[in-house]
């Protein structure tokens, strides 16, 4: 029988991640795993087709990375780089230029290698400071926006999933 291998939670602690941003730790390694299995082997064309005009595959691939990145700037206490929002603008059309889904994963995980890094290196009694968000700064904190970061990002892959069946007939 092929069985599928435990969730990320399910596996134990991740190395170096403090207990109390285990939880985020988890959800960020599941969301890039779930991410990469429905992603592997969808064709270009696939990837950016936009079923009955909800969002493509290659737009949640392309769009958690840059959630996560985005929410995390704001969870060091920095505001978006001018890169940052160039790419936030250009998310909400098709790329000219679109990247195949492996180009899209391997962005991904690289954002994930970075969020996991700033979650190591999060000082547990930093997690309830004042922490602002976008260009209305509006009012959160460190675990929130941490947080947000994970569940957003799982949102997403439950799009994907969606997005993936319908143009792929593919049972994920």
């Amino acid at each position: 029988m092929n069985q599928r291998p435990l969730e990320v939670w399910q596996r134990g602690p991740v190395d170096g991640v403090p207990p109390l941003l285990m939880p985020a730790a988890h959800a960020l390694l599941q969301a890039l795993e779930d991410l990469e299995r429905i992603g592997a082997g969808v064709s270009s064309d696939a990837l950016w087709l936009r079923p009955s005009g909800a969002a493509s595959l290659g737009f949640h691939l392309q769009h958690v990375a840059g959630a996560i990145d985005r929410l995390l700037t704001y969870a060091r206490g920095e505001q978006l780089t001018p890169a940052q929002r160039e790419a936030l603008a250009a998310e909400r059309e098709p790329p000219e230029l679109a990247p195949d889904a492996a180009a899209l994963l391997a962005g991904l995980r690289d954002v994930v290698d970075r969020a996991l890094a700033q979650l190591r290196a999060t000082p547990t009694e930093t997690l309830l400071e004042p922490r602002a968000l976008g260009h209305a700064r509006l009012p959160t904190n460190t675990i929130g926006l941490v947080f947000h970061a994970a569940e957003h990002a799982m949102r997403h892959v439950g799009q994907a999933i969606v997005t993936a069946r319908v143009v792929t007939d593919a049972n994920l």
